[in-house]
């Protein structure tokens, strides 16, 4: 340190200038270049280790050294999600519009906790999340513009993190009205295709293991939660003295992307005064399609409603948008109200503050990101580019539906395809799910491409999810292409 000056100074307007050029040219050239990297790394566990350096370095690197290792260290560690070939999992997908948004987030660094924090920060939101209900056709409780209808919206960084508050919204809302002493008797609702992220929100809210109810779904309702059966189990329960109060419905399953039939079961939940969420973290991007909106029909009856716009609507990770019909049930469940947090609008219902929307009290500025994406491609070229993936989706399963060695296990949902390699005559399930397991392990292990699997009715089941920005018709036959190969080779082994 000089005449009280510190030699560094990690926020220099033009190192920044010379740094986020070149960063910005290395992010260019690894979207130019991310077909040629194997989907799936090939590393062994603990690879870094041997790679990295034992402590911290005690003085300043160049970046050009820095880019350097992330090239030969890091990449190599990478499961290239943004891959063309990358049919995995669901959709992660970014765009310019996404990494411009974060980047003016992480270059703007505002935390916008209480509309005093940032005002603007809370005030995007608000409008950006009111665009995105409408093109969702979200009934009108859930907008904030409606002044006094009590609703709104929040961007959580999940759709895990969505379940968890709405689901203590919920209990509290109800141990208000019934007493404390009703705590053991909630009971919840949702099928066994239900994301585990449920079963994670019920076990932080306190709900007895118990008193979660994954009702079993098959084929016949190709893996959607049964209404009917709803109804049984809750009829049941109010019998045994307990008390049901929350349904979660799922518009896209993660085994299979199911819809569990929104309409039947906002009535069971209105008919016995339960909270009804709608998790449509997948599926939920599609229905901004006009065709697609169908599938959250029903969806006036839910008290919330959630997608993950970072799955397939090109914002990039932690951007969960999550609308509720009641918002005081939301801030009565996870207000905190420190000295060092009050001031004088707070005290009127002029203003939002959203860290009693959540469960941190800091976040970022993400509605920048969504704003961005919407800005600069508008919502017609987002419906289109989500129309062509599942085209191409139909695309494949029609290759997989004429070929004789493999079957489509369940009809395809959106851009997502369950298929198989079919049984042999006289086969059983668990020679055949063998075998599939190990054709996914041939087909990820050869870099080309990379799918997940799932399990449906006993059956073990490979998934293949279109949904990355790049991929186009020829990532498709070619990844069919490849599939069939190791399949041919394994059919010979055996």
């Amino acid at each position: 340190m000089e005449n009280g000056k510190m030699g560094l100074k990690p926020m220099e307007s033009e190192q920044l200038r010379e740094y986020g050029h070149r960063m910005v040219d290395f992010i260019a050239d690894y979207y130019k270049s991310v077909d040629t990297f194997p989907v799936r790394s090939q590393v062994q566990p603990g690879y870094l280790h041997e790679l990295l350096p034992d402590s911290a370095p005690e003085h300043p690197e160049s970046l050009k050294d820095v880019l350097h290792d992330v090239e030969r260290k890091i990449i190599p560690g990478i499961t290239h999600w943004q891959s063309p070939r990358y049919f995995g999992y669901f959709p992660a997908s970014t765009s310019v519009g996404g990494v411009l948004g974060e980047m003016l987030d992480a270059g703007l660094g505002v935390l916008g906790f209480t509309w005093l924090a940032s005002p603007v920060a809370t005030e995007l939101e608000i409008v950006v999340l009111d665009w995105l209900a409408k093109l969702l056709s979200l009934p009108p409780h859930f907008l904030s513009s409606n002044h006094g209808n009590g609703g709104g919206g929040v961007i959580q960084a999940t759709a895990c993190e969505a379940v968890l508050v709405v689901l203590v919204a919920a209990r509290d809302k109800f141990l208000r009205k019934l007493g404390q002493h009703q705590f053991p008797n909630l009971v919840v609702y949702a099928s066994d295709q239900t994301h585990s992220s449920f079963l994670k929100a019920c076990q932080i809210g306190g709900i007895r293991k118990e008193n979660c109810r994954l009702l079993k779904t098959d084929s016949s309702t190709n893996y959607a939660l049964s209404p009917d059966l709803v109804q049984e189990e809750i009829s049941r329960d109010v019998a045994k003295g307990l008390v049901p109060f929350f349904i979660c419905a799922t518009v896209g399953t993660t085994s299979s992307a199911a819809v569990d039939p929104v309409p039947d079961l906002g009535r069971i939940a209105k008919r016995n005064g339960m909270w009804l969420h709608v998790d449509a973290a997948y599926a939920g991007n599609a229905c901004i399609c006009p065709e697609l909106r169908k599938y959250i029909d029903g969806v006036e009856d839910a008290d919330s409603f959630n997608m993950n716009a970072h799955k397939w609507l090109f914002t990039g990770h932690n951007c969960s948008p999550l609308w509720v019909k009641d918002r005081r049930s939301l801030i009565q469940a996870l207000n905190t109200n420190p000295e060092y947090l009050k001031y004088k609008a707070a005290c009127s219902d002029s203003v939002v503050d959203y860290k009693d929307w959540q469960i941190p009290l800091s976040r970022s500025f993400r509605s920048l990101k969504l704003w961005m994406v919407l800005r600069l491609y508008g919502s017609e070229n987002l419906k289109s580019y989500i129309r062509n993936h599942i085209n191409l989706a139909k695309h494949f399963e029609e290759l997989v539906a004429q070929d004789p060695l493999f079957e489509v296990v369940t009809p395809r949902s959106f851009s997502l395809v369950c298929f198989r390699l079919a049984p042999k005559e006289e086969e059983d399930e668990e020679t055949c799910n063998t075998r599939n397991h190990s054709l996914l392990e041939a087909v990820n292990s050869t870099g080309k491409l990379f799918l997940s699997h799932t399990v449906l009715s006993g059956k073990t089941v490979l998934r293949f999810a279109v949904g990355a920005s790049l991929t186009e018709e020829e990532h498709v036959t070619e990844a069919w292409v490849a599939i069939r190969e190791e399949a041919s080779h394994l059919l010979l082994a055996n």
